[in-house]
């Protein structure tokens, strides 16, 4: 068996749906097995996926066991070659595996890979390469001085930024959303540090890979991640999870700066979670600004647009997309296959300009970035 995708859910239905669908479409042709393991997201989330993905193999959890356990009880039993860490807000194509496991067989050394990953709305996302979180890299990072200094290789190693997202790099850091292993590397290293919850296990996973010899790569062959969309990233919460998976790390990997680096962690927690509560509260204060997309025109892309139009409750729309302005784009995945859809979002992407859609034909809904 060629290839094992291991993908943990958690609440995400109709994301997980749109997943699978793009996972079946880029493992055409090759020997696989698909593997999901559901955390006990308590709504029909398996039920749904099972009836229309029979040939999957589904763990169902009792209670919610952590991301990098519940992937672990994949990754144990993966038999491919190959295993691709996968989240449930994803859209991969054929190329991505394609391109991924031709590297592979080229780089004997090449642990693991990563992908260009972009948001719904097709702008790249930083964290598809990024630098171990050494106490200086993650000083510049917590305290924002690799945000105002983007393209400095002194300040700016978290998200490696000045290294082209272009090219392929021999990078440290994969993210979780989207790592594809060689599955003995994996199973040698026994999958996910399940000390970590949520967040820090693939930046620890990266860190072992490299210890044991091999390189991990960012390859810029393009996907689409919808980045956690259940996820609040300025909450409270988010930042408590985040900051103390850093302190795992550093207490695994890094014992001898621990008196000097823990202060530093728990300062930046306490200042990260003021810039948040401040952030939140202006929000509620100012007044609404520019019109959103709620507000903006529809175009649809469909060979049968009116149909769509009417499934997904849209009064107007036009077809052609227009020179200038803001508008929604709605793409219909029934007469696109997600190579194509990908493809469509990173060619199009135009600096917020447009907010993209993707009408889920088979159940007559709009996936949205902004979905949970």
């Amino acid at each position: 068996m060629e290839l094992s995708v291991v993908i943990v859910n958690y609440r995400v239905k109709y994301l997980l749906e749109q997943t699978l669908r793009s996972v079946e479409q880029a493992m055409q042709g090759m020997a696989g097995e698909v593997i999901v393991v559901d955390n006990l997201s308590g709504d029909d989330s398996i039920d749904f996926s099972r009836e229309r993905h029979p040939q999957v193999t589904y763990i169902e959890n009792k209670e919610n066991v952590g991301f990098a356990r519940a992937n672990n009880q994949a990754i144990m039993q993966a038999r491919g070659e190959y295993t691709l860490i996968l989240n449930p807000d994803t859209i991969i194509t054929p190329q991505c595996l394609q391109e991924g496991i031709a590297w592979m067989r080229s780089h004997p050394k090449c642990g693991a890979i990563g992908a260009r990953m972009m948001d719904g709305n097709g702008v790249f996302l930083p964290e598809s390469k990024r630098a171990f979180p050494t106490p200086w890299v993650s000083f510049c990072k917590i305290f924002g001085l690799s945000k105002f200094f983007p393209r400095s290789h002194w300040f700016a190693k978290y998200h490696l930024r000045y290294l082209s997202d272009l090219e392929p790099q021999c990078i440290d850091i994969l993210s979780g959303a989207y790592m594809l292993c060689r599955t003995s590397v994996l199973q040698q290293l026994g999958g996910f540090d399940e000390d970590f919850f949520m967040y820090g296990e693939d930046i620890d996973l990266s860190y072992r890979i490299v210890q044991a010899g091999y390189e991990n790569w960012f390859l810029p062959t393009p996907m689409v991640h919808y980045k956690g969309e259940s996820t609040h990233k300025d909450s409270m919460r988010y930042v408590r999870i985040f900051y103390d998976a850093m302190l795992i790390f550093y207490r695994k990997h890094f014992p001898r700066f621990r008196v000097i680096f823990y202060p530093i962690i728990k300062l930046g927690v306490m200042v990260r979670a003021s810039l948040s509560m401040t952030k939140r509260l202006i929000k509620r204060l100012l007044p609404a600004g520019k019109a959103t997309a709620t507000d903006w025109p529809w175009v649809i892309i469909s060979d049968d647009a009116p149909k769509v139009a009417e499934r997904a409750h849209i009064v107007t729309y036009q077809e052609e997309l227009p020179a200038t302005g803001h508008f929604n784009l709605l793409i219909d995945d029934g007469c696109h296959d997600y190579g194509e859809i990908v493809d469509y979002i990173r060619q199009h992407s135009d600096k917020g300009r447009i907010a993209f859609h993707i009408f889920a034909n088979r159940h007559g809904i709009i996936i949205s970035p902004k979905m949970s």
